[in-house]
């Protein structure tokens, strides 16, 4: 025989073995009533935020008049935008445009909220001048031109972003009166919008779906069948014990993956269609969502096997898998806090957020502007210097805790391929430490 034939049939024996082995597998989930279960739960918990997040997008939120020019100080009848704008004394109700001109009415309060929205260019991450002063109170008033150039860059009327390195955050100055009343609506849909993504990829699929199906669906993998005896009728076939670890995962990976490839799907098609904006669908999400998707699926992998090893050395390892969960948990919110500690090259799930941390960064390069434009109001942290006090922009909380940087240090593009290797690698250990328990345990 030659060796060509021979290598054909090597393959084609490799190939009945593994279809058999799956099919099986398969079969035996399909036919699970706790399958079945596992799957529906988690559907019903992403569903549930789904929900929310469909909620939170039908509900407009309250204007606010941040810079307070909507308010008739001394009671004239006149607001003080509409005094500042003629030059008389909102302080005197004897001073009001009305004594200037018998012909100027009083305009409503309604056109001095969200009349000065922010005016920057979130497409160029590299923009370090913008903002205009839409409604014309810097431009148009009695200021002196320094007086009207706060920020000291040559421009009067304007915003600066400073990126401060140190800190990896961007410093806002802000000529007076200029983006100082934002449309909150407008912002807190798109915050809220990122933070939904961000947190139903990390905490929803990473962390909630990748962990709890692995668990309840792989640790009994192999045990099962080891106390059920069935087993014997696989080894009983020249099937290496390892050969059978890898084919029942497939069995496993073919219930799973197709079903996080449905529901990623169902949350990218609805948020598409309900996120913010004039655009018909939000296509450019769909990157983040993939990115989703792929940390998913590697996820559901690794864990699928660490867990399944654990049921082959007790058959209790259901119980050494939980303290594993609760640690990956406990990595999961540190991913979203500190993204560069080196605790989280100790997990499964830091490495699975990196993914969704750098395609965020690529499809959003706008991320830390925004979020720091939604923290001036509230005058937190470092904007606070720079912009009054009060509260914080709608969704700003929500997105500040979602987003993270890149934690590896490395471009987004590095930083994926390096954690999608990472992460084949961890499955392979893992399959290996499996397979080499499995060959020790005798089978009765």
């Amino acid at each position: 025989m030659s060796k060509k034939e021979r290598g054909e049939t090597i393959w084609t024996s490799l190939d009945r073995k593994a279809t058999a082995i799956a099919e099986f597998t398969m079969r035996q989930y399909r036919t699970r009533l706790s399958t079945w279960v596992v799957l529906g739960v988690g559907f019903l918990a992403i569903s549930v935020v789904l929900l929310f997040y469909i909620d939170a997008m039908n509900t407009e939120i309250e204007a606010i008049d941040n810079d307070g020019d909507s308010v008739d100080w001394d009671g004239d009848g006149y607001v003080n935008g509409q005094e500042f704008k003629y030059g008389t004394d909102p302080l005197d109700i004897d001073s009001h445009p009305g004594l200037l001109d018998p012909s100027i009415e009083p305009e409503p309060a309604s056109m001095y909220i969200n009349e000065d929205d922010y005016d920057w260019d979130y497409s160029d991450a590299s923009l370090i001048s913008t903002g205009y002063d839409d409604d014309g109170d810097c431009r148009e008033s009695q200021l002196l031109p320094s007086a009207q150039d706060g920020n000291s860059d040559g421009t009067p009327c304007n915003i600066i972003l400073i990126y401060n390195a140190a800190t990896d955050t961007y410093l806002i100055y802000a000529d007076p009166n200029v983006d100082e009343d934002p449309d909150e609506d407008r912002y807190g849909k798109e915050a809220q919008h990122r933070a939904f993504i961000l947190g139903v990829g990390k905490l929803g699929f990473v962390f909630l779906l990748s962990i709890f199906i692995p668990l309840f669906l792989a640790t009994g993998l192999i045990r099962d069948e080891m106390t059920s005896g069935t087993m014997q009728y696989m080894t009983a076939k020249p099937i290496a014990r390892g050969e059978i670890f890898l084919y029942r995962m497939l069995g496993y990976l073919a219930i799973v993956w197709p079903y996080l490839l449905v529901v990623c799907s169902i949350l990218a098609i609805v948020s598409g269609f309900m996120g913010p904006g004039d655009q018909f669908f939000r296509f450019a999400d769909l990157g983040v969502w993939f990115s989703i998707l792929i940390a998913a699926l590697l996820a559901t992998l690794v864990y699928g096997m660490l867990f399944a090893s654990l049921g082959v050395l007790w058959k209790y390892g259901i119980i050494l898998a939980l303290p594993i969960a609760a640690w990956e948990l406990g990595m999961a919110l540190l991913s979203m806090s500190v993204p560069d500690s080196s605790f989280l090259r100790m997990s499964i799930v830091g490495w699975s957020m990196s993914i969704i941390d750098s395609a965020a960064y690529l499809v959003w390069p706008d991320m830390d502007m925004f979020t720091a434009a939604g923290a001036w109001a509230g005058g937190s942290g470092e904007a606070s210097i720079f912009f009054g006090t009060g509260n914080a922009l709608p969704g700003y909380r929500a997105l500040e805790w979602a987003q993270s940087d890149i934690g590896l240090g490395m471009g987004p593009y590095a930083t994926t391929i390096v954690s999608m290797v990472v992460l084949l690698c961890q499955a392979a250990f893992f399959w290996f430490i499996g397979q080499l328990i499995f060959k020790s345990k005798e089978i009765v």
